[in-house]
This record gives C-alpha cells, structure tokens and sequence, in this order.
C-alpha cells in the first residue's frame, strides 16, 4: 500500500494519512524513514520487509545531512542528524515522536559518529 503525505509516497501495511501502519499504531508513532537500498519512505523495517522484494539497508554516515525522516503530522522532511537532535518531537509542529525509536538506531541508520 502507497499513501502520499506531506507530498512524499510513504509504502507500507497499512499506512494511515500521519504515517502510522500496521505494525505501530500508536498516537506518537508519525514518521517514516527513507531506507538506503530504495530511497522509498516506510513507517518501519517490518513495513519494508513486507512490501519491498529486496533486503532493507540502513542510511549510510554519510546521507546524515540529507533529508531521510518524514513528520507525518506536519510532512516536514527531517535529516538523520535533526532528527536525532529532536528530543523525540517534530521540530517544525511540535508533534511528539516515539521516543523507543531510538532504540532501534541500527535497523534504520549507520552507527552513530
């Protein structure tokens, strides 16, 4: 399933108009992240693996500055390194992030500087 928000395709399971999806649903759970291997938005890694015939691969170091992270609130396009900086809410609308999506860095971005 494709739906556009904020003007950006967004594939996945189900995927609502602030990019919720079949596998998280919860109030906080509005972004989508662009994935490496596609340069196509999905709300999450199990969206990817659902819908896309390839394996999933992270964002390098260096695409941090580019923008890879869709608010699905507002549709503003965040790069890795302001979304990392965000404190868990859209910096454009003030919608709050899933602050747990940290935890899971690595499925979606290189390791850190």
């Amino acid at each position: 399933m494709e739906r556009t928000v904020g003007g950006v395709t967004v594939c996945g399971v189900d995927v609502d108009a602030a990019t919720r999806c079949a596998h998280y649903g919860e109030a906080w759970d509005v972004v989508a992240i662009r994935a490496a291997c596609c340069d196509a938005y999905y709300p999450c890694h199990a969206c990817h693996d659902a819908v896309a015939d390839h394996e999933h691969a992270v964002l390098p170091r260096e695409s941090f500055d580019d923008p890879a992270v869709l608010c699905g609130a507002c549709g503003e396009l965040l790069t890795v390194r302001e979304y990392a900086a965000c404190d868990d809410a859209c910096p454009a609308c003030g919608h709050a992030f899933n602050p747990g999506c940290t935890r899971h860095w690595e499925r979606y971005f290189a390791p850190r500087d």
